[in-house]
């Protein structure tokens, strides 16, 4: 990733209020980049978009993303130049309990999207963040890759799988690359696994169910203590993601299609291992309960193949699991000493851009 590429390029981010996007608008804000975010709330209580005070280092815009227009007054008055879809419902669990909300959100959000970007004409780079769990899962230890066939057992799954068939068929019907040089508009869709990192308090993953546990001195409930995920810091993804908006603002016709940015093939984890993993690290022992009630299915096995990233772009996973791991347990602490998390947070991006 070039730092000098992302000064002062206009940006736009749906979803920055999340996870994911809150470190996205970081790490941009770091680089210098010109941000406006659009998003219908801040979903968590902590949230890292709070805690990180992103609000004064960007133009922030309340907005549903299933409202075309409200969505088109922002690409007509700001005329981003380069565009990150993470507006999304993102929990399995809460797919099951809104699966019309989910589509609604996921799909259509998406549809409304790229149907202004084929109005207006007006960004060069759209980059839509789906998931891993787009794929039609097979519970296979051999990992997806870009051109494996798309399903999803679960509505947030098949949301997502739905939202990359609409991707790809903008992409083939108006964004066609045979014809790149009319339209010169580069759309990429990217699945990233398992993502970890400091700030994400959302309900029923993982990591903040452990952190809100610990600090709530409450026991800590698992589903599937069994099931094996691509766990990866966030960084890494977004790295990805920076990297192939450099690649499509030079040569979209070449690089306008699906990625995968996942862990190493030696990162797949248990989830009991990442628990034992964050204990170890904490110096604590935290009581653990795996849930005996019978939960919705989600998949048993999830992993991701990057060797096109790899080969085409150039990208890696800088941090294994365990120093990634490292860099979640540090956080954690530093926002239950009540630091200041900016400072916190940017120092983190300053180091994963230190790694070779």
């Amino acid at each position: 990733m070039n730092p000098s590429f992302w000064k002062g390029k206009k940006i736009l981010i749906t979803g920055h209020t999340g996870f994911k996007g809150s470190w996205l608008s970081l790490w941009l804000q770091h680089l210098g980049s010109d941000l406006v975010g659009f998003s219908n709330s801040i979903p968590t209580n902590p949230s890292l978009f709070e805690d990180a005070k992103n609000e004064n280092f960007m133009t922030s815009i309340k907005g549903d993303i299933r409202n075309y227009n409200e969505l088109k007054q922002v690409f007509l008055k700001f005329e981003p130049e380069i565009i990150f879809h993470l507006a999304a419902q993102s929990l399995v669990h809460h797919s099951y309990e809104n699966p019309s909300e989910t589509y609604a959100t996921n799909v259509m959000g998406t549809v409304n999207l790229l149907e202004i970007v084929r109005e207006t004409k007006i960004p060069k780079v759209v980059i839509n963040v789906t998931s891993d769990k787009c794929y039609k899962n097979i519970d296979s230890l051999k990992g997806n890759v870009e051109s494996d066939a798309l399903g999803g057992y679960d509505p947030y799954s098949s949301s997502k799988a739905c939202a990359e068939l609409v991707i790809d068929s903008y992409r083939n019907s108006f964004f066609n690359i045979s014809e790149f040089e009319k339209h010169n508009i580069a759309i990429s869709s990217v699945r990233a696994g398992n993502v970890i990192g400091g700030g994400d308090w959302a309900e029923n993953r993982l990591i903040p169910d452990i952190m809100r546990g610990i600090q709530n001195k409450n026991e800590i409930k698992i589903r599937n203590p069994k099931a094996i995920r691509p766990w990866q810091y966030v960084l890494d993804p977004l790295n990805g993601y920076l990297i192939l908006g450099e690649k499509l603002w030079d040569n979209g016709a070449k690089f306008s299609e699906a990625w995968n940015f996942g862990p190493t093939e030696e990162e797949p984890k248990t989830v009991s291992w990442i628990f034992e993993k964050i204990q170890q690290y904490l110096g604590l022992e935290i009581k653990l309960i795996v849930e005996d009630k019978k939960f919705k299915h989600e998949s048993g096995i999830l992993i991701l193949n990057s060797d096109k990233a790899k080969t085409r772009l150039g990208w890696r996973s800088k941090i294994d699991i365990n120093m990634g791991i490292k860099f979640v347990v540090e956080w954690y602490k530093q926002h239950q000493q009540k630091n200041d998390m900016r400072k916190i947070s940017l120092e983190q991006i300053r180091m994963f851009e230190e790694l070779n």
